[in-house]
């Protein structure tokens, strides 16, 4: 078993407040979530209006598949999501047995 996991920073420039923040984040876990079967969770600067980081997850038995899972996710924000850009991220593929 192996578990994909992604950090992703994110920018958002155009949000005024941590309501705009939590609209644009619930676009995006969402949408994520639902196409791709992952679990999604913001981790980090929670309190930052125009920051966020989230946690993305998944569970294969193949360690190409999960992070080709990981890798799909990663453009799929980098190429839907104008309202918010990715500053940085980091794929590891931990093997579990």
């Amino acid at each position: 078993m192996n578990v994909g996991v992604c950090k992703l920073s994110l920018r958002m420039p155009e949000n005024a407040s941590l309501k705009d923040k939590r609209r644009v984040l619930k676009s995006l876990t969402s949408r994520v979530s639902n196409k791709f079967n992952v679990a999604v969770a913001e981790v980090d600067n929670g309190d930052k209006w125009q920051l966020a980081t989230i946690g993305i997850c998944c569970v294969s038995n193949d360690h190409r598949h999960a992070n080709e899972i990981m890798s799909k996710v990663v453009a799929f924000i980098m190429s839907n999501h104008l309202d918010a850009e990715i500053l940085d991220y980091d794929i590891e593929i931990i093997p579990v047995s």
